[in-house]
C-alpha cells in the first residue's frame, strides 16, 4: 500500500507548448506508438491487506509515467545539452551516454551536445577538462566497451555556484547526470541553485548504483552485469575449494550498505554456503558463530564457499578513517579480515585448510554491460531525454512495477534500498545456502 506521506510530484520549468517533432499517435487502435499523457500514472506500493475493499490515492502519491509528450517545453533548435558521468565506474555508462545522444540527435534534432569530462570536475574546472562534442559518429560503438568515454570523478558538491555559472556561460539548458546517490545529490543542489537564479535549465538524472540500493528505483543499470560477473568469481572459488581437502573459497563483492549483489549471486550460482551482507549481523566466535558453522561444514563436505558483501561485518573490522570524495564512509576490508580470521582459527586447531581469496570488484565495475543491462540503459537514456525536453527537472528515471517513471530526486536520494532480512529474497538465500538464518549468540 502506498505510504501517504510520499509526494511524487515532479517539478516543471513551465508550460509545454511546443509541438513535439516526434510523430506519434493519440489513438490506441492504429498500431502506432502513442504519446504519454500527464494523466498516465503508476502506483508505487502494490501490496494491500486482504480485507481491503478498495485503495484510494491522491494524485501526488502516484508516479508520473515516463515517455514522449505531445507538447514539449524546449524548442529543439535552441537546445544545448550536456551529459556527464560521475562516481565509481559501472557497467552500462557508455550505453546510457549513447542512448541520450542518439535520442537527442535523431528524435529531437538537437545538434549541440557536450560531453562533460570527468564528472562534475568538468563543470567547475572546465579549462583543465574541456568538454567534447558528442554526435552519433562519436558514440556509435561506445556501448561495446566498459567504463565511460567521458571519464568520471567523485566530489565537487561544494562548487555548485561555479558549476551553474559554467552552464550559464555555455548556454546549456539540458543537463543529464549519470551517477549514483552522491551524483544525484549534487544534481539536486545544482537544480535548486538554477531555480534560485530563475533559470530555465532542466536537470535530469539517470540512476547508477551497482549496489542496486537507490530508493524508488526497482533496478539500477549495471546490477545484472555485476551479478553475471560475480557468478564467474564464485564459480572459480567453488572449483578451488572443491578440488582441495578442506578447501575454502572466499569471495568479496560490492555492497556497501546493501547485499543485493551477494544475495542474487548466491541464488544464481547455488554453490555458496555462507552469504554475509550488511543487513544481517554475524559473529565469528561461539557455537552459533561463522567459524563454528564453517568447521562443521568442512567436517561434513570438506569444502566451503563464503560470499561477503564489502559492507558486511563492519563492527568487527578495523575501520578506515574519514569519508571518500563522494561523502561515503570508508570501510574496513572485510575480505582480508575474514581471510586472516579463518586462517588463524584453523591454524590454532592444527588443521590445514586451503583458503583462496578472490576480490573481483574492479573487474566487475569495468565490464561491458550484458544485453539485459544494455536494453535497460537504452530505454533509461531515451526516457531521460523525453523528460528533459518536456521541461521536467529535479527528477531521475526509474523502473517501478515494470514501468518507466519520473522520480523526484529529493525522494530518491533520501533513503536507500536494503535487503529485508525477514523478506522473501533473504529467505530464499538462506534456503539455497543452508546457512543458519542468524549466526549470532
Amino acid at each position: 500500500m502506498s505510504e501517504p506521506s510520499l509526494d511524487f510530484t515532479v517539478r516543471k520549468l513551465g508550460v509545454a507548448q511546443q509541438p513535439s517533432p516526434l510523430h506519434l499517435s493519440k489513438r490506441f487502435d492504429d498500431y502506432q506508438a502513442n504519446y504519454v499523457t500527464d494523466d498516465q500514472r503508476v502506483i508505487y506500493g502494490v501490496e494491500v491487506e486482504g480485507d481491503a475493499d478498495s485503495v484510494c490515492f491522491e494524485r501526488k502519491e502516484l508516479l508520473e509515467k515516463a515517455g514522449p509528450r505531445e507538447f514539449i517545453y524546449f524548442d529543439p533548435a535552441h537546445v544545448k545539452a550536456a551529459v556527464l558521468t560521475a562516481g565509481g565506474l559501472c557497467p552500462g555508462l557508455n550505453d546510457v551516454v549513447r542512448s541520450i545522444v542518439m535520442t537527442l540527435w535523431y528524435r529531437y534534432g538537437v545538434r549541440s551536445i557536450a560531453g562533460i569530462r570527468y564528472g562534475y570536475r568538468g563543470l567547475y574546472a572546465i579549462d583543465e577538462t574541456p568538454p567534447v562534442d558528442l554526435s552519433p559518429d562519436v558514440v556509435r560503438d561506445i556501448h561495446r566497451h566498459g567504463g565511460t568515454m567521458l571519464g568520471s570523478s567523485r566530489g565537487g558538491g561544494d562548487k555548485v555556484s561555479k558549476m551553474v555559472d559554467t552552464l550559464l556561460d555555455r548556454g546549456i539548458n539540458l543537463l543529464f547526470t549519470i551517477g549514483g546517490d552522491g551524483t544525484q545529490k549534487g544534481a539536486l543542489a545544482i537544480a535548486r541553485e538554477i531555480e534560485r537564479r530563475g533559470l530555465s535549465i532542466s536537470v535530469v538524472g539517470i540512476p547508477k548504483t551497482i549496489d542496486n540500493d537507490l530508493s524508488f528505483v526497482e533496478r539500477s543499470f549495471g546490477f545484472e552485469t555485476a551479478v553475471a560477473e560475480a557468478v564467474h568469481a564464485v564459480a572459480a572459488a567453488h572449483i578451488e575449494a572443491r578440488d582441495a581437502m578442506d578447501g575454502i573459497g572466499l569471495v568479496k563483492v560490492m555492497g556497501r550498505e546493501s547485499g543485493f549483489i551477494a544475495a542474487h549471486t548466491a541464488l544464481a550460482q547455488n554453490d555458496v554456503n555462507f552469504v554475509l551482507i550488511p543487513e544481517v549481523p554475524f559473529e565469528l566466535l561461539g557455537e552459533n558463530g561463522l567459524l563454528a558453522h564453517l568447521e562443521r561444514r568442512l567436517n561434513e563436505r570438506h569444502h566451503a564457499v563464503i560470499l561477503a558483501a564489502e559492507g558486511a561485518g563492519q563492527t568487527m573490522v578495523e575501520q578506515a578513517s574519514g569519508t571518500d570524495a563522494s561523502g561515503n564512509k570508508k570501510l574496513g576490508d572485510v575480505g582480508l579480515f575474514l581471510k586472516s580470521a579463518i586462517t588463524s582459527h584453523f591454524a590454532k586447531k592444527g588443521r590445514e585448510v586451503g583458503l583462496k581469496y578472490i576480490d573481483p570488484s574492479y573487474i566487475i565495475r569495468s565490464a561491458a554491460a550484458v544485453p539485459s543491462d544494455s536494453i535497460y540503459c537504452a530505454r533509461l537514456g531515451a526516457n531521460a531525454v523525453h523528460a528533459a525536453m518536456s521541461g521536467r527537472t529535479e527528477c531521475l528515471l526509474g523502473l517501478v512495477n515494470s514501468r518507466y517513471v519520473h522520480v523526484p530526486m529529493a525522494l530518491a536520494v533520501g533513503r536507500r534500498n536494503a535487503v529485508d532480512p525477514e523478506g522473501p529474497l533473504w529467505r530464499d538465500v538462506v534456503e539455497a545456502t543452508g546457512q543458519p538464518p542468524l549466526m549470532c549468540g
